[in-house]
């Protein structure tokens, strides 16, 4: 009787495995890659794209006030940017012709490279950390802007404090040769994301910071041949989308999407370069609400005697390249607990576990509404399928106690 308990018991822990086997097919899930592969359901980023090339749908030159329009975010129902020297005032522009409707001036502080300008729920992120001069700066970081107080006219400012983890060579270099420059920030829930403009390896690396004020060491997470000069981000955290802009050597911009990744590695999904059809363009902001329509800038560029480009506002409609994945998403019905990501819900035969590249879960229990275990199985990948085809409609929970007791409710419809 024993025997034949183990045996049964055996059986049915080969077939758990054998159904998660079976469900992980790694590979590219993207209907727009030249290489789709559409029995794939785990991305592993091998996606692969023909070139393509966008051109701006609308246009508006900026005042001259904004000569050296640096980073962009949208604010308040404002285009929101400011200049990378000197100048530190907060500009917002209508969205529609560009124009500066009003300006926040931030007194008590310097700008000595305004480089970038990010947000979250509470406050604005501005990344004073343009290093290309000498490449030797030891005064490097960001100013935290409490949103509230800033629209009162008294802003309350604290500073974040950092130097690169793999920075050891402070020696100047000449202009714009360094590795350890950077124009692109984002922000996500409980991080800072810096990428770096790399005019020596034309690579950007990756480096998280804390969102607190102090004084940190950027660490490094992850470096990337993106064959061109970063110069800024936007980020979409609920749809696992991020868009980095930047140019050639030659001047031509291009635009990064970044999407279906796992967790805050971002070059671990979808990755497809976009060239920009604005030749001769120092684009340096980006910003997006809706992961389709898009804010561009570019700093006043004159190289006698190709080019003469003053700066202006574009906006960007990446709805070809962007929309199946972002309906997809949308349309799924998205739940996050605790950082993971469970969809669609309420599911009918799968449901997707998502799992943050910082956390690790390796198995799972499904319970029903009476506390019983009703399904149980292993996690193989970041991305992982359950089938739940077998089970009765109704409330279940998807639970993870390895680091952490996590409960995830799902409806089966």
């Amino acid at each position: 009787m024993i025997r034949n308990l183990h045996l049964v018991v055996f059986l049915a822990v080969i077939q758990l495995l054998s159904v998660a086997c079976r469900a992980q097919v790694p590979g590219c899930p993207d209907a727009l890659a030249n290489n789709y592969d559409p029995s794939a359901t785990v991305n592993d980023g091998s996606c692969t794209y023909y070139p393509i090339s966008v051109s701006p749908v609308s246009t508006s030159i900026l005042s001259d006030d904004l000569a050296e329009t640096s980073g962009l975010i949208l604010w308040d129902g404002y285009v929101w940017t400011h200049n990378d020297s000197e100048d530190t005032r907060l500009y917002g522009l209508d969205t529609v012709n560009a124009d500066i409707m009003l300006d926040y001036d931030l007194k008590g502080v310097v700008n000595t490279d305004w480089e970038e300008i990010s947000l979250d729920d509470e406050y604005i992120y501005l990344g004073d950390f343009g290093n290309n001069v000498s490449g030797n700066r030891t005064d490097l970081h960001l100013l935290r802007i409490e949103k509230g107080s800033l629209k009162s006219g008294s802003p309350v400012i604290d500073t974040i404090w950092f130097s690169y983890s793999d920075q050891v060579d402070f020696e100047p270099k000449e202009a714009n040769e360094t590795d350890f420059d950077c124009e692109a920030l984002i922000v996500s829930e409980d991080s800072i994301y810096l990428f770096t403009k790399q005019w020596v390896s034309v690579q950007t690396s990756l480096y998280v910071l804390p969102k607190i004020p102090g004084t940190f060491t950027a660490k490094k997470r992850a470096t990337y041949n993106i064959q061109g000069l970063i110069t800024g981000a936007t980020y979409l955290e609920s749809s696992d989308l991020l868009v980095l802009c930047g140019y050639t050597s030659l001047v031509y911009p291009f635009f990064y999407l970044l999407y279906d990744f796992g967790g805050h590695d971002f070059f671990s999904g979808n990755k497809r370069r976009v060239t920009v059809s604005l030749p001769f363009h120092q684009v340096e902001g980006i910003a997006t609400n809706d992961g389709l329509k898009y804010y561009v800038s570019n700093e006043r560029l004159v190289v006698q005697p190709v080019a003469n480009n003053p700066q202006k506002l574009h906006i960007f409609d990446l709805s070809e390249m962007l929309h199946e994945y972002l309906d997809l998403i949308g349309g799924q019905g998205i739940d996050r607990v605790g950082g993971i990501m469970i969809y669609p819900n309420p599911a009918n035969n799968v449901i997707t576990l998502k799992i943050s590249g910082d956390q690790r879960f390796s198995t799972f229990k499904v319970i029903d509404q009476a506390a019983r275990v009703v399904m149980e199985g292993v996690l193989p990948h970041e991305t992982s399928n359950i089938d739940i085809s077998h089970l009765s409609p109704g409330y279940y929970s998807v639970r993870l106690s390895e680091q952490k007791e996590l409960n995830i409710p799902f409806l089966k419809l």
